[in-house]
C-alpha cells in the first residue's frame, strides 16, 4: 500500500491532479483510499451507482462493455497514472462501463463527495477532466469507426502493430516479437469479433508468412506488410 508521501507523487502524475496547489494536495491525499485486487477481480460493473473514481497505482485495468447476449467489447486497458470514472463523477450519471483488474493492481478511490469538494474548490480540474475526457471520446469514435468500417482481419493485423509499438521486442532482420494476451478470446474482446474468428485469422497471417506463433508469443516477420493490412476493406 501506498504511504502519503507516495500517494501525493502517484496523484501528482495523473493528468486531471497535475500541477494542484499544496493546500489541494493535501486534501486529496487524506481522501484518498488504497484498495488491492487480485487479477480478474471487479472494481465496478456499469450501471452501478457511481461512488467515486480510481487512479491506478500499479497494474492495469480493464474497461469493457457487455452486450444482452454476454459478449463484451474492450474499451481500453489502462496502466499506472490512469484515472478512471472521471465521467460519473462530474456527471452525476452511473459508471457507463465495467472494470476488472487484469493483473494484481492497486488503485487509490477517491469518493465523488471529495472530488466534488476539490472541482468547487480548484475548478481547473473540472478543466482537466474535460480534456480527458475529450481524448476518451476521440478513442471511442475510432473504436466505432473501426467496428464499422474495417474487417476482422484489419483489426487484428492493426492490434498486432499496436502491441509492438507499445511493448515488442525488435531482433534481427526488423522481426518483431509480442506477447499475445492470456487468450484468443481477450483478443475477440478488444476488436469487436468472436473467437474463432480470432484463431482462424492469425492461422491465415502465419500461412501467408506474415507472422510466426510459439504458444502465446507472437513475432512479426513483416511489419511492413502487416500494416498493409490495416487498410483491408
Amino acid at each position: 500500500m501506498p504511504s502519503g508521501e507516495n500517494t501525493r507523487q502517484v496523484l501528482g502524475k495523473v493528468p486531471i491532479f497535475s500541477g494542484l496547489a499544496p493546500a489541494e494536495m493535501d486534501f486529496l491525499t487524506q481522501h484518498a483510499v488504497s484498495r488491492a485486487y487480485d487479477s480478474g477481480q471487479i472494481i465496478f460493473t456499469e450501471g452501478d451507482a457511481c461512488a467515486g473514481l480510481y487512479v491506478v497505482v500499479s497494474g492495469h485495468v480493464r474497461i469493457f462493455k457487455t452486450s444482452a447476449g454476454g459478449r463484451e467489447q474492450v474499451l481500453s486497458i489502462d496502466g499506472p497514472g490512469s484515472s478512471v470514472a472521471e465521467l460519473p463523477v462530474f456527471d452525476g450519471g452511473t459508471y457507463p462501463a465495467s472494470v476488472t483488474a487484469v493483473d494484481s493492481a492497486t488503485l487509490l478511490f477517491v469518493s465523488k463527495q471529495a472530488f466534488q469538494e476539490l472541482c468547487l474548490a480548484h475548478p481547473q480540474v473540472a478543466l482537466k477532466v474535460l480534456r480527458v475526457v475529450g481524448g476518451r471520446l476521440r478513442r471511442l469514435v475510432g473504436i466505432i469507426e473501426e467496428l464499422s468500417f474495417t474487417t476482422v482481419r484489419s483489426r487484428l493485423a492493426a492490434l498486432l502493430l499496436r502491441l509492438a509499438k507499445k511493448e515488442g521486442a525488435t531482433v534481427n532482420g526488423g522481426k518483431v516479437v509480442i506477447t499475445l494476451p492470456e487468450n484468443n478470446q481477450e483478443i475477440a474482446s478488444q476488436i469487436g469479433t468472436v473467437r474463432e474468428l480470432v484463431s482462424r485469422n492469425l492461422s491465415r497471417f502465419q500461412s501467408e508468412g506474415l507472422i510466426e506463433i510459439d504458444g502465446r508469443q507472437l513475432t512479426i516477420l513483416n511489419p511492413g506488410a502487416l500494416n498493409s493490412e490495416t487498410a483491408a476493406e
